[in-house]
């Protein structure tokens, strides 16, 4: 079923928002002090791209001040048009019946690209 939701998923979006990630990226990593960002973007990238049968855990050997740190840098550099573009996919699958589990996709990876930096992103197997 996650196979099914995740062909779907790419076909209504998900490709675009894979997109969206990666071209800010590349925007990031253009400088040294953005590698660390940009490298967080590619790992939102994989995860909008087949966000179905995947799960995000906090990372508990995170280091928890750097993190915090990053987050907010992140949150201004790249963070928030990506979040509101989560949203108002969300909401917009939350108009039909059958869009919610792919708004309830978006409204994950919402919170993934609120603050990316000491999340794990695993497989639910």
């Amino acid at each position: 079923m996650k196979t099914l939701g995740n062909i779907i998923w790419v076909v209504f979006g998900g490709f675009l928002i894979a997109i969206e990630y990666v071209i800010g990226s590349i925007t990031l990593m253009i400088t040294i002090i953005g590698i660390p960002f940009g490298l967080q973007s590619l790992k939102l990238a994989e995860v909008a791209l087949w966000p179905f049968g995947k799960r995000v855990i906090h990372n508990q050997t995170s280091t928890g001040c750097l993190s915090l740190l990053m987050n907010i840098i992140w949150f201004f550099v790249g963070g928030l048009p990506i979040v509101l573009t989560h949203f108002l996919f969300g909401l917009l699958f939350y108009i039909t019946i059958i869009g919610i589990p792919f708004g309830n996709q978006h409204f994950k990876l919402m919170k993934l690209a609120l603050s990316p930096f000491g999340k794990v992103v695993i497989d639910n197997r």
